[in-house]
């Protein structure tokens, strides 16, 4: 599968000295068109992950409890952007509050989600975790409810997920931030 914006395949040769990381942060368009253009990404897909079901489609994620998110893949190179300032644009442009569910996109497939391939970037996600809370308690926010684990499995979505709003500029894009910045 190719990549609409980049022109290079989205799960084949990958080069080895990138790091991923994997994000749900309500519906994956809006997610992965955060990060498509960002200057050290090499590469972004969609998929489902988390879940118990093998090879879901689109429609037993939303409609049958599969238990996936949502999610963003992303390949980075970690000389050019660090794994904390992609952290930041991940806190930034969701409310990791709501729970099961992004703005008026409701369900688990919505939810908040940090999975990663090694047990440092847990302690770091874990640790921005704790400093976003930090700037959402003194604006009023509840909890933050972002799961943050290893990854258990990556599924990849249909071909018409990727890249979606890049091929439809006009379409529906629920995500919305809380405006809080993470320093």
């Amino acid at each position: 599968m190719i990549h609409y914006v980049k022109n290079i395949s989205i799960n084949e040769n990958i080069p080895g000295d990138l790091e991923e990381i994997v994000f749900g942060a309500g519906c994956f368009w809006g997610v992965e068109r955060k990060f498509w253009n960002l200057s050290g990404v090499f590469v972004t897909s969609v998929g489902y992950s988390g879940g118990d079901t093998d090879n879901p489609t689109y429609e037993d994620v939303c409609y049958k409890d599969t238990g996936h998110v949502e999610v963003v893949k992303i390949y980075y190179d970690p000389k050019v952007i660090s794994l904390n300032e992609i952290l930041k644009i991940f806190w930034e442009c969701h409310d990791p509050t709501q729970g099961l569910r992004q703005g008026n996109d409701i369900g688990t497939q919505y939810r908040s989600v940090i999975f990663c391939t090694n047990e440092d970037d847990i302690k770091r996600a874990n640790h921005s975790k704790e400093k976003f809370q930090n700037v959402l308690s003194k604006n009023k926010y509840g909890d933050i409810t972002t799961e943050i684990s290893l990854i258990k499995n990556y599924f990849l979505a249909e071909e018409y997920h990727q890249q979606y709003l890049a091929k439809n500029p006009n379409g529906y894009c629920g995500l919305g931030g809380t405006g809080c910045t993470l320093d």
